[in-house]
């Protein structure tokens, strides 16, 4: 049964494994975080690259699955009682990805909430604060006389890391011994401080030793390595 023929988007990005989960995407933080869950879960996907630059975000296809234009997006042609699913939001996809697969959230109920309490933290502090620092640092904004802005953000990224660093303390991952997708969701966005926003000196990534280790820790998981680049660039011609 092949019922995702019927969604819109897979008119511009055809399915070579029509069974398999469906990831639109790009190598992104946001995107990084569902590329690896899917590596870690073992659950078999296809990605395919959505060319922001060509805005095909835009693109009626996209917007039929993520009227948001944003990046990531799945279909599932197996979802919830054997329905295809379109989804959008990372957190989102997170959650439906553990729960799915019976991985990577606790099903203890105090774990399982101060896991989802991680994640939220991620979606509505570190992603968006993060995101801002590296706008006014290292692309559109960072020629803007007035740096007040960046110190704004800059001052509240290292809140947070404090944040972090404070809870790394004495633990191998956010949740304790648990890998979770807490990590999965915050681990991108601190990578992204160092290898997209070179902002290592402006934040002094380094005083951070426990989400330097974790971080470090992280980098080492062969399905994270993996999920990295994915979807992969296309090759040049």
């Amino acid at each position: 049964m092949q019922h995702e023929h019927a969604h819109p988007i897979t008119r511009k990005w055809p399915a070579q494994f029509p069974d398999w989960l469906q990831l639109y995407s790009l190598p992104t933080p946001n995107g990084i975080k569902v590329s690896v869950m899917l590596e870690e879960a073992g659950i078999p996907y296809e990605a395919h690259r959505v060319d922001i630059h060509a805005n095909e975000q835009f693109s009626p296809e996209f917007l039929a699955l993520n009227p948001n234009n944003k990046i990531p997006a799945i279909l599932d042609p197996h979802g919830p009682g054997g329905q295809p699913l379109a989804l959008f939001e990372s957190g989102a996809i997170l959650i439906y990805l553990a729960e799915k697969s019976g991985q990577l959230l606790p099903m203890d109920a105090v774990q399982h909430y101060e896991t989802l309490q991680w994640l939220m933290w991620q979606m509505g502090g570190a992603g968006p604060m993060f995101g801002q620092v590296g706008f006014f640092h290292r692309y559109g904004g960072k020629d803007f006389e007035d740096k007040r802005p960046l110190q704004r953000y800059v001052n509240e990224a290292k809140r947070l890391l404090g944040v972090l660093d404070q809870r790394l303390a004495g633990r191998q991952w956010i949740m304790g011994d648990d890998y979770t997708i807490a990590d999965i969701a915050v681990l991108p966005w601190v990578r992204c401080l160092h290898v997209n926003y070179e902002a290592d000196e402006l934040l002094d990534l380094a005083s951070f030793r426990n989400v330097q280790r974790v971080l470090a820790s992280w980098l080492e998981r062969p399905a994270v390595q993996r999920g990295l680049d994915m979807p992969p660039a296309p090759k040049p011609r």
